[in-house]
């Protein structure tokens, strides 16, 4: 997909404690940097501030998915695009692309490409529950796109 199909994007610096011993970001990383990328993109849809411990929806990772195309190294600069791709009655389906941005100009140097499912549940140890309407409409809002399926 092209980075422009992404309304949200986040800047990230790779550090010295995210590379292996070949200088490149660790495998693993590229998940923490999807969970990075999340955090932000919700704050910018305005969910983060319905979050939080005892509050608001819970969701837990069911299915995560990474591919990698290619190295990314110690100091670079990375956009982390993130996008929902749609809402089921109990899931939302998230979109991620890594891209280098060395020179902040958006570019599309595809690093990684990545995919994870959300459940919404009752609580913390609950079993799947429908999203809430507003959070739905929240998520439609941001994306300006029906995101149901």
């Amino acid at each position: 997909m092209a980075r422009a199909d992404f309304r949200f994007s986040f800047p990230k610096r790779v550090r010295f404690a995210e590379i292996d011993a070949q200088a490149v970001v660790f495998n693993a990383r590229y998940l923490e940097y999807f969970d990075i990328g999340l955090v932000e993109y919700w704050r910018a849809a305005g969910m983060y501030d319905t979050m939080g411990i005892g509050g608001g929806p819970e969701f837990h990772v069911a299915r995560a998915l990474v591919e990698y195309k290619k190295a990314i190294a110690l100091d670079e600069m990375v956009a982390i695009c993130v996008r929902c791709r749609r809402i089921g009655t109990t899931s939302m389906t998230v979109e991620f692309e890594l891209h280098g941005d060395a020179n902040g100009e958006g570019g599309e140097d595809l690093r990684a490409t990545g995919e994870e499912v959300h459940v919404h549940v009752a609580e913390v140890r609950g079993r799947p529950a429908p999203l809430p309407d507003d959070v739905i409409a929240r998520f439609e809002r941001y994306e300006g796109r029906s995101l149901r399926s």
